[in-house]
């Protein structure tokens, strides 16, 4: 008789090549992120706003959309691996449908190219950055975006989780990329910038503009911060806005600070962003007597945040006659005795530009949390989902699956937010899709029932009934006996 081999240095099974004819997956939690989607409408957005059908067979634009969402929740990134959803019988019967093939997904994708637009973009001779009018498809996704946004939030309102207070965080992200179409960015690489606004007490993307890699961050972000305003609920009670020195721009401020907002829905906007540091702000700051610097926090290695209100006017004033004055409120970072900054200097200047007349102390920790808001989206829409990989040459498409990515986060967040515990609500789609996606599943019928019976703890199961639960949906299947 052989000696006995000691467990960790065995096998104790062996391989049978014959595939299982089940119709089994090993995500079938994704179906949960379709129930959310049909139950928050998205084929009623995608009907009245996306025309891209060309003929009357084949997929409709909402079951490509869905698709495609789905592709990217489950965490792939590129349009080549839809394969891995069109190959699984499981969610094939799930979904009603067998998902489409790769050359169907990057048609779709690319019938959002307008040529005509694209016609209009001067040669780089005559101009070197130039914002891409969105084509109409595009448009028509931006509205399926804030029709979801609108949706979600009469969900939240129906489960008392209301939201009476929205704080719009925009910034732009690089988006690294070697295709040839890229342009040039300011990091010495080639890719894309895209603008990305942000509601920060729901987590939910409100609009984005598409844009080169070589167009500044500065140029023109009024357009998408309208959009984000136009995409809130009607019932929002309270409206602010936070941004980086990107959002310090004649436009955006004049058109914040205007005093017609306060008839809008929502009323008057507060905003606080980063102010450009021009040589006679820099001066300013400087100048300030060390009596009017007031500490409010003190950072891990000792350096002292003070803040201290600027006596400064701009050479070009961006007031309404009739609008809130503009503070200046600084920032002083003060290292203690015997350390500096990696310049030689022991203290850094910064200011911000705000028509709120709270105590600085407070404005500048508020202003601060949207390191936390918008640079944790751009993460997880470039690393988590598909936004960081561009699949085309075609501006356009590119757009386009872009917007598929915030699609896709939008109606996890909605999910986390409604269907989680406390303590889930935060996690990151890494920990998510251990959660409600990568859960093995079973469909069977017995007699007139079809079933989906899931291979996963009490716990998980629990999860995805109450996704059932929240995002009420009308079913032909019968109920369990």
């Amino acid at each position: 008789m052989p000696a006995s081999i000691p467990p960790l240095k065995k096998s104790p099974f062996a391989i049978d090549p014959r595939p299982l004819t089940e119709m089994a997956s090993s995500h079938a939690g994704l179906l949960a992120t379709s129930r959310a989607l049909r139950s928050l409408n998205l084929a009623g957005l995608v009907e009245a706003n996306l025309h891209l059908k060309q003929r009357q067979r084949g997929f409709t634009e909402a079951q490509m959309l869905e698709s495609l969402i789905l592709l990217q929740t489950l965490g792939y990134d590129c349009p080549e691996d839809i394969s891995e959803l069109h190959d699984d019988d499981c969610l094939a019967r799930g979904l009603g449908y067998t998902p489409p093939k790769v050359s169907a997904a990057r048609k779709f994708l690319e019938r959002s190219h307008d040529e005509d637009l694209a016609a209009l973009r001067p040669p780089r001779e005559e101009q070197k950055s130039f914002i891409m009018p969105a084509s109409k498809p595009q448009q028509g996704l931006d509205l399926v975006l804030a029709g979801l946004v609108k949706r979600i939030g009469a969900l939240l309102k129906k489960h008392h989780v209301p939201q009476k207070i929205a704080t719009i965080d925009q910034d732009a992200t690089l988006i690294e990329s070697h295709k040839k179409s890229a342009l040039p960015h300011y990091n010495n690489g080639r890719g894309y910038q895209p603008m990305v606004a942000h509601w920060s007490e729901a987590d939910l993307i409100l609009a984005s503009q598409f844009r080169d890699g070589n167009v500044p961050a500065r140029q023109a972000p009024l357009d998408c911060a309208k959009m984000a305003f136009q995409a809130l609920p009607a019932d929002i009670e309270q409206r602010y806005f936070r941004g980086d020195s990107a959002c310090h721009e004649n436009e955006l401020i004049t058109w914040l600070n205007d005093p017609a907002r306060a008839t809008e829905p929502g009323g008057k906007i507060g905003f606080c962003v980063s102010a450009v540091a021009e040589s006679r702000l820099a001066s300013a700051l400087q100048t300030t007597p060390d009596t009017n610097w007031k500490t409010y926090d003190t950072e891990a290695d000792g350096t002292l945040r003070q803040w201290a209100e600027i006596d400064f006017v701009p050479a070009q004033k961006s007031e309404h006659k009739d609008s809130t004055p503009l503070r200046y409120v600084g920032l002083r970072l003060l290292k203690a005795q015997g350390t500096l900054f990696s310049d030689g200097s022991d203290r850094k200047h910064y200011a911000v530009l705000t028509n709120l007349d709270w105590n600085g102390d407070r404005l500048l920790k508020w202003h601060r949390e949207k390191a936390g808001t918008i640079e944790h989206v751009h993460d997880e829409i470039k690393n988590a989902l598909g936004g960081g990989h561009m699949p085309s040459q075609l501006l356009a498409a590119n757009a386009a699956w872009f917007t598929i990515a915030l699609l896709a986060y939008n109606v996890v967040s909605a999910i986390k937010s409604l269907c989680l515990d406390e303590n889930e609500r935060n996690a990151r789609f890494k920990r998510y899709r251990l959660l409600l996606v990568h859960v093995a599943g079973r469909m069977s019928r017995s007699g007139c029932k079809l079933r989906l019976r899931f291979q996963a703890s009490d716990k998980t199961i629990e999860r995805i009934l109450k996704v059932w639960k929240i995002f009420d949906l009308p079913t032909q299947a019968t109920a369990f006996s």
